[in-house]
């Protein structure tokens, strides 16, 4: 790939919303070489961002004016069985995690629902997953980072080891420095799973099984989504899934006996827990056949308290903005503890129970005036939430402002503010995000 192509390329992300123009695309192979391209960027007051698999919605790993760092080649995955960890390179995929830890019957705690994302990229925004609801971030398992700071320093960092840094770095959306190497703690896999989805007619019956659920231990992973109905409106749908040794239960009464779901459409279905895990395989096969993959897709997600979140969501399912969902999109309903979830860039709302929210739009093709209308409509639906409580996912298609991002952090900004000035006080690392007011 010839170096024109690489910036065409690299002006681009998942979210085909915001283009940028790198000065060049570079590729390091050791974590050395990255050091060195930093520096010199640092030098020069440059931009630089790191890309893993160039997933984000917004141009947050794009690096206008600089460089960005193709990180695809430092994707070593090595598992240690006996210590129960696993080291894996900023670029490999979580795909890649998964084939070298269930060859040894082990599995990270938390995965993102999306195997194909970089292992760098998903612990610098924290990563949620089905099991977060017991689980926490994809983040709260990590046990140490190698990183190189925006000075061109390279560090290894953890819980006891520059641990200011290794707070700024996980969930920390990459404003301090970029991720080389991670390792993370490893728990048993299951050798299969029983999957049941779960149907709800209306919002209330649905939250309140998702707060029973969420709750207690009967499920190892719970995600849920609101559906169109026929005729018009929302269903609700659980997604909840238990382990078990091989043999298949005969315990559904136990599990979902006490819950107010439809049980004349309810599914259940028996898995390994490998073909689990590649759930969302085949959905990207079939986006990327039908071109919709390379459409704009101005996501936006959203954490909830959960007692807001009972009006909040079905109120924003029927405003004119959101009625391409029922067609050309997924709303994602995602319960979470917020005791669990314990990195401190992560910003949550107060309380235990929690909703994430994730709009998940696809934009028609050729339709400029479509997308910036929903780019618009994201803010206000954003506004709406932050009056209630709510705070942003910022893997999300929004503008925000430093302003913004200072009431987003609200008392974590000034622990950020100081590991920036320390370790990137250039501000040249990852400025796609617009944390920092008038970066050069």
């Amino acid at each position: 790939m010839n170096a024109i192509r690489d910036r065409a390329f690299a002006a681009h992300d998942f979210g085909h919303i915001v283009e940028s123009r790198p000065l060049d695309v570079l590729s390091p192979r050791s974590g050395a070489e990255v050091q060195g391209l930093v520096a010199f960027a640092d030098r020069h007051r440059l931009p630089v961002t790191a890309r893993g698999r160039g997933l984000a919605p917004y141009g947050q790993s794009q690096a206008d004016g600089g460089y960005v760092l193709d990180m695809g080649a430092l994707n070593e995955v090595r598992c240690v069985p006996g210590e129960r960890t696993l080291a894996a390179g900023a670029g490999a995929t979580w795909g890649d995690v998964v084939r070298a830890t269930l060859a040894v019957g082990l599995v990270p705690p938390v995965l993102p629902d999306h195997l194909g994302a970089s292992v760098g990229g998903v612990l610098s925004t924290g990563g949620f997953g089905a099991s977060s609801h017991r689980c926490g971030l994809v983040a709260d398992w990590v046990r140490e980072l190698e990183v190189v700071t925006g000075t061109g320093e390279r560090l290894v960092c953890s819980a006891e080891r520059h641990p200011d840094l290794f707070r700024a770095v996980l969930a920390g959306l990459g404003q301090c420095a970029l991720i080389l190497r991670a390792v993370l703690r490893l728990v048993p896999a299951p050798e299969r799973v029983r999957r049941y989805r779960l149907y709800h007619d209306g919002p209330g019956s649905y939250f309140a099984d998702q707060r029973r659920i969420a709750r207690d231990s009967r499920f190892t992973h719970v995600e849920g989504q609101a559906r169109p109905a026929l005729g018009g409106g929302w269903r609700y749908m659980i997604e909840a899934v238990a382990p078990h040794d091989g043999e298949l239960p005969c315990a559904d009464d136990l599990l979902i006996g006490d819950l107010g779901h439809d049980r004349d459409t309810q599914e259940i279905e028996d898995l390994s827990y490998a073909e689990y895990l590649h759930r969302l395989d085949r959905d990207e096969r079939l986006l990327r056949a039908t071109g919709e993959w390379d459409r704009p897709h101005p996501w936006l997600g959203l954490l909830l308290p959960e007692e807001v979140a009972t009006a909040c969501v079905p109120g924003a399912l029927t405003e004119p903005e959101q009625q391409g969902l029922r067609t050309c999109g997924v709303v994602q309903l995602r319960p979470l503890n917020g005791r669990t979830l314990r990195a401190p860039m992560l910003r949550r709302p107060a309380g235990e129970l929690l909703c994430l929210l994730s709009v998940m739009r696809t934009a028609p093709p050729a339709a400029p005036d479509t997308v910036r209308r929903m780019v618009a409509a994201n803010r206000a639906l954003y506004e709406r939430a932050r009056a209630i409580g709510g705070v942003l996912h910022p893997m999300s298609a929004l503008a925000m402002t430093p302003e913004d991002w200072r009431s987003h952090f609200g008392p974590a900004w000034a622990d950020l503010a100081h590991a920036k000035e320390r370790y990137d006080p250039h501000a040249i690392l990852t400025r796609g995000y617009g944390l920092w007011a008038g970066a050069r």
